[in-house]
This record gives structure tokens, sequence and C-alpha cells, in this order.
């Protein structure tokens, strides 16, 4: 796990500025070596966190036998080994062990084809001399972030949207046509982030920059292929097969690793089966406050598991102390209390491992979210006509139970369905943005349920959240929490072979009743410990609703108040939001915590 940069000066003229200080701004992704490679008009700069091959023949950037291809690389690949294995055969030489040296080769050999064959996380950056070209690409999901700007001087990409801020004609603003966005999400969608003129190359693209300009190339696309001739037995074991070998193929690695353990099913199954490989460290955070905490279930599957187990207890105030430079570590605001905890789960693992594995991906792969149950429940409804079911909602006094069923009956999917988070409705923002014209969330979401229309609803919810909240929210809070401890988390459930069998299972095996992921639980139910087969999701929850009724109220409400928020919202109506939580009248939190994480964010990287 690393970290880079790449420049083009466009005209060929040389701007004032020093490689290693754009990469600098990210030394916690690569904290044990630097370097740099000038090409006169191109530049890459690199930072390196060891994982595979440890010595020095491992150093990026990294070039090929005759030095026409240089490269920069972020990620691991998994399946690099039997791609090793067959460029040697072709009379490839290889100088290093690393993964990184199997994509040089195969570029050389498959040129851009070669992001095809490549297993694992990634996103990386070619020159080729002899194409007087930047080539390459992120992975298929977008575990590994890459960003990109371009101002009148230069073309840039970067591990980490904060380095841009060292370029020399870059001016940082706030992207205020993703704010809107931003408030409805609790992340901006890709692939736009807040800084204005800053965007992310995205998942599962090709990138190539020439003088001409930027191209993109789209070269996998995740689709649901559920086969209807699948019996229960061939789903357990097809299940147990590939988890098997992902978890297997992910523990690759010349440094100390380790797991993250929640209390639910997810990262379970995956310390179950580290089990079966060896001993296991595992770490859990959590609060005082046991309605949000995890750790007795931890410490519970910890025991049964027979794990190395460390826990943290996080106290609002610490918590509070840290948001500033968590925030200033996420590079764009994402308003997921959860990344906090994130962060010091990392922070307890790294004392001991430098690669941790987690459960990240497994509910929009497996269908795990309780929001998936919804089609099911709606469908004693689904043959009512719409206008009616509207009808019906619009004469219901409020106070009768079932209102707010008939309302979701009667609204499309594609209507109602944003994704796992949805914070501000479009009367809400329009009551607190001072800029009262702004564009639907359904721009963002659209073009998505239009590639689904062939799926069922529950695919489509899964089809939308693997497009948005998991690479918007998911995704850049897992990278971004634990390189900043200089840790590598790896997730097993987003190897494209694991998914790509998942996609086979047809909903009546992933969702049924109150129950969800059901052939993940049903696949492992010898292997967990029972107690946490059919236990509720919480995901590192964090108590804020508490926290901002109590500790942490005033101080929220003076970060609030600066009068530099005056720009984007109205005033009165922040504190209307805080108020009415705080007296609860209201549970605001999310609303409130959503301002909050972009106040933080623009004292960061605007006020500056």
């Amino acid at each position: 796990m690393c970290g880079f940069v790449g420049v083009w000066h466009k005209s060929g003229k040389r701007l004032p500025l020093e490689i290693n200080e754009l990469s600098a701004t990210f030394s916690h992704r690569g904290p044990d070596d630097a370097a740099a490679a000038d090409f006169g008009h191109a530049l890459l700069g690199f930072r390196r966190l060891t994982i595979i091959d440890l010595s020095e023949r491992g150093r990026q950037p990294m070039e090929n036998e005759d030095g026409s291809i240089t490269m920069v690389f972020n990620g691991e690949i998994y399946n690099y080994k039997l791609l090793r294995a067959e460029l040697l055969q072709k009379g490839h030489l290889f100088k290093s062990d690393t993964d990184s040296e199997t994509i040089l080769h195969l570029y050389e050999e498959e040129g851009e084809e070669c992001v095809k064959r490549l297993r694992g996380m990634f996103a990386f950056c070619l020159f080729d001399k002899k194409k007087n070209q930047f080539f390459g690409a992120r992975d298929r999901f977008g575990i590994k972030p890459l960003f990109y700007t371009e101002t009148a001087e230069l073309f840039a990409l970067a591990s980490e949207a904060k380095a841009f801020t060292r370029l020399p004609d870059f001016a940082a603003r706030v992207n205020t046509g993703a704010l809107p966005h931003y408030l409805t999400f609790q992340y901006v969608p890709e692939p736009e982030t807040m800084f204005a003129g800053v965007y992310k190359i995205p998942p599962a693209h090709t990138f190539t920059w020439r003088e001409n300009g930027l191209m993109l190339k789209r070269y996998w696309r995740a689709e649901f292929k559920p086969r209807s001739d699948l019996s229960w037995e061939d789903v357990l074991e097809g299940t147990r097969q590939v988890m098997r070998q992902s978890v297997k193929l992910h523990t690759q690695a010349d440094v100390p690793w380790g797991a993250f353990l929640s209390g639910g099913i997810d990262s379970t199954v995956i310390v179950a089966l580290l089990r079966e490989l060896g001993p296991v460290s595992t770490f859990s955070v959590g609060y005082e406050d046991e309605g949000y905490s995890e750790l007795t279930e931890a410490a519970e599957s910890a025991r049964y598991l027979e794990t190395d187990h460390e826990e943290y207890l996080i106290l609002p105030q610490e918590f509070w102390d840290c948001l500033p430079k968590l925030v200033w570590h996420l590079d764009d605001p994402v308003a997921d209390p959860a990344a906090m905890a994130l962060y010091f789960v990392a922070r307890l693992a790294k004392r001991k491992i430098t690669v941790t594995l987690s459960g990240e991906g497994a509910d929009e792969v497996f269908g795990g979210y309780g929001i998936y149950r919804e089609p099911l429940a709606l469908r004693p409804l689904s043959f009512l006509p719409s206008p009616l079911l509207k009808t019906a909602h619009r004469l219901m006094p409020a106070f009768v139970p079932g209102k707010n069923y008939l309302r979701r009956a009667g609204t499309p999917l594609e209507e109602r369905y944003f994704g796992n988070a949805f914070i501000f409705n479009e009367a809400e923002k329009k009551v607190l943005l001072k800029n009262k014209k702004f564009l639907p969330p359904t721009v963002i979401t659209a073009p998505f349920f239009k590639e689904a229309a062939s799926y069922d609803d529950v695919q489509k919810m899964q089809y939308i959240d693997i497009n948005t909240w998991m690479t918007g929210d998911i995704l850049v809070k897992a990278d971004k929490m634990t390189m900043a401890n200089s840790l590598e988390l790896r997730v097993p459930y987003l190897d494209h072979h694991v998914f790509e069998f998942a996609a086979t299972i047809p909903t009546k095996y992933k969702i049924s009743g109150r129950l969800t992921k059901i052939a993940l639980r049903r696949a492992f139910a010898g292997v967990v410990p029972p107690s946490a087969l059919n236990r509720p999701k919480k995901g590192f929850p964090v108590p804020t609703r508490v926290w901002l009724r109590g500790p942490l109220g005033e101080k929220v409400a003076a970060l609030l108040a600066d009068p530099a928020l005056d720009e984007f919202f109205e005033r009165t109506q922040v504190q209307k939001l805080i108020a009415d939580h705080r007296q609860n009248r209201a549970d605001n939190c999310r609303k409130i915590w959503t301002l909050v994480i972009f106040a933080l964010w623009r004292q960061q990287f605007i006020a500056q």
C-alpha cells in the first residue's frame, strides 16, 4: 500500500514545483520510502509502505528492462504469482519479487488490455516514453483512490486530492454544485469532489493522458446474472469455495497481518476463515454507551474463534479532538461517523500489524442491508395502481399506522431510493441552502437505474449502492482512515471473483422475511459462533445522537456558528436543527453531523 503523484507540464514549460513536496502531503500512505522520476515534461512521485518484497528492489517509481516504461502503483495484485510465472516463461526479466512489477511487464506484453488480467485492488500510472503518454487504471470497485485535476499549465494525478493544494497554479475552492448532493448522500458522488476542478478516475476505468487531453475507458461492469438452475446446496458450496479462496489470497504479505472484528457476520466470517490458516490478531473499538458498542459481541466471537484480541474504548472528548485531523485525512467530506471509529481501530491495530482484513462490501455483494427487505415488504400492495396508493396516502391521517408504508408503496423505486444514506430531502435543502437552485439527486442515480432496468428491485438497490454509496462512502473511509495510520486494509468480499459468483445467486437466497445475507450466513453456519449468525448489523456505530445532546452539543453549536458558513447555509435553519435536536424535539443528528464535517473540511482546505 502506497501513494503516488504524477504531473504533466502541458506546454513543456516547467513550473517551480518539487515532486517530493507534493507526495509529502500523503507521507502517511508510505512512510518507508520516498522517490521520484523526472522526464522533463512529466514527473512521477512515490511514497512506499513495504508489504511484499521489503528490499530495495521493490522501490518505485519502477522501470522495465530498457527504461522505456516507468510505473507508480498503489494496491495489491493477488494473482501476481500466476501472472509472474506466465511472464517469465515469455522471457520477461524481473528484478524484484513484488506484485507491482507484474503490472509493468504485463503492460509490455498486452498493452492497455493488461488491466483485465489483474485480480486485486489497485490504482497505477505508467509513463510510456515511446507513446509519450500517461496510462493507468483504477480497480473494479474503486477500493484504491485516484484523483486528477487540470489547470492552465498542468495535468496532475494523485492518491489524495490534498496534494493538488501544493501545485503552483491550483486554487482550492468549494465545488458549490456538489454541495446539494453532499447534503443528500453524506458524501460527494463520484466523479465529482468538494474541490472545484478536482475529479476521481472512475472505478473499473483506464485512463490515458496525452497532449490532446484525457481519455477514460470502462473495462469492467458489475452485472447481476442470477441462475435459476442453482440449487441451495450449489449456492452454499460455491459461497464457501469462493470466500475461502479470496481470504487466502488476501493474506499474501511479508509483514504481519490481522483483522478488524465487529459483532456482525461479515467480519466474523473473515476471521473464522483466517483462523483456518493459523493464529489471528483481531481488533475492535467501542463506547461507554453499550447501545452503540459492539465490544461485548466482538469479544464473544474472539473467544469462540480463539484469536489474540484487543479492544479500545473511544471517549467523546478524544473523538472530538481528533476530528479535524481525521477530516483532513478524508480529503473530501464524508459525514459517516463510522469513519472515525475506523480510524481508532486502525490506530489500535497498527501497533501490532501492517495489513488488516475487513468486511467491507459484504452487504452490497451478498445483499445485507435492512433496506433491501423493503421490496418484499411492499409486495402485498404491488398489484394496486400507483395513483390509488398516492390518494390513499394523502387522505390517511398522519397518526394512523401505515401511512409511510402507503407512501413508499406508491412511489417508484427510482424516486425513493438514493442509496443507504439519505440525509436532507429536497424541501429541507431548499430551506437550508442559500442557493435555492440545484439539481435533484436523481441526476446521480438515474443513469444507474437505467443500466439496472432488467434487474429485480433488490438487485437494483444493490447496483445503486455498488456504484454510489460503496465507492463514495464505504471505501473512502476504509482507505483513508487506515492509511492515516499507515495500515493496509484488504477487502476479500470485493474480490471480483467473489462478486461474480454472488451475482449468480437468486435474490430468494439472499433476502427472506427479516433476514438478509442468507447465503453467506448459512454457508458458514458451522464455522462462525452461533450467536453471530442472526445478529443484527451495526457496523461500528457511533453515539453521535447522544453526544450531540450532551458532551459535544456546545462544541458543535460553536463550530456551526462560524460566519463563513453563511455563504452556504441559512443561519436560522442551522440553529433550528441544533436546537430541535438538543431539546429532543427531533432526531437531527445525521443532518447536524453532515454540516459539522463540511464545516471542518472548509476550515482545513479552504480557509487556509
